[in-house]
């Protein structure tokens, strides 16, 4: 195959299903029929603004990691059972005259053989949750070992919806805020708080072992200190341009401040192997979808609807 229909941002806001020429795929490559994609309510976010994640990196652009879709084709040194196989890969790069940021909003695709993730044992759709599972995996896992202790997740979009399912599947005792009521109602945790109506100590929210931030927001952060117990840990999961914390309240806290870059080796996997046991529900987590020819909205929705949770995008 060398062509292929994408979306494409052109420019900031501007965004459009454009045909596009596809590069050859090499011997190590599979080529993937796309059925499912989302659009991720952060680095998408951060794309359609005009802001891009790398300073050599310039417009047009095709967006998206979290791309499902069918094997079609195997390089002659690509695993020849991925044939016809169900896959999520996280982007592509094989694009002539447009940029991958990162790449998988396209029909057609050929990535590496060995980036792609099998998804057997789960429902197709639910395989574009992969990317985010895994970053909020590697979240928790960072948090360490946190069975019995006091867990505050701030931010229910996907990835704090994830973190709180995780965490409490670790028996952890899972505290969750937003100031949204729309995502709080998908919530799964021992205490849910609208911080829109009243504060986290109005809760009683107090001496948590591990805060999670999950929302993005660096004054979510710097609000929550106060709830965090004597040496207890913050994991800043979200991406911040700059952090922007009171050192006093830190201070007296003795907290330890870990940051978390996406997710470790095998964490797709182990994500996929989470949904595929039940541990890790999903299916309540899709709120919103689209088809190709509704992109414009699709995208709108996507990054400005607190409502929407997650969007899947059919192609």
């Amino acid at each position: 195959m060398t062509h292929a229909r994408a979306v494409v941002m052109s420019a900031a806001e501007t965004v459009a299903v454009r045909d596009i020429e596809l590069t050859p795929a090499l011997a190590t490559d599979v080529t993937i029929q796309t059925l499912y994609t989302s659009i991720s309510a952060g680095t998408e976010r951060m794309l359609y603004a005009g802001h891009m994640p790398h300073p050599m990196l310039q417009f047009p652009v095709i967006p998206g990691y979290e791309t499902v879709g069918r094997v079609v084709a195997v390089g002659a040194d690509a695993p020849a059972t991925l044939l016809n196989t169900l896959v999520y890969v996280g982007g592509a790069r094989c694009y002539v005259d447009v940029n991958p940021a990162w790449g998988g909003q396209s029909s057609v695709l050929h990535a590496d053989g060995q980036r792609v993730v099998t998804l057997e044992g789960i429902k197709p759709e639910h395989g574009v949750f992969l990317a985010l599972a895994a970053t909020a995996l590697h979240g928790v896992d960072m948090a360490g070992d946190i069975s019995g202790k006091r867990v505050l997740i701030l931010g229910q979009g996907p990835v704090g919806q994830l973190a709180a399912r995780i965490a409490t599947a670790r028996g952890a005792y899972v505290i969750v805020s937003d100031v949204h009521a729309e995502r709080l109602a998908h919530s799964r945790a021992e205490l849910v708080c609208d911080v829109s109506t009243q504060s986290l100590s109005a809760y009683g929210v107090a001496d948590c072992d591990v805060i999670i931030e999950a929302s993005g927001k660096m004054d979510a952060a710097a609000s929550a200190i106060g709830a965090l117990a004597l040496n207890g840990t913050i994991v800043l999961l979200g991406y911040y341009d700059t952090i922007q914390l009171p050192y006093m309240p830190l201070f007296l806290k003795q907290a330890r401040l870990l940051t978390s870059k996406e997710w470790a080796p095998g964490d797709l996997q182990r994500s996929r192997d989470l949904m595929q046991s039940g541990i890790l529900d999903v299916s309540t987590l899709i709120t919103h979808h689209a088809t190709l020819d509704q992109i414009s909205t699709a995208y709108t929705t996507a990054l400005f609807d607190p409502h929407c949770l997650k969007l899947l995008l059919t192609w």
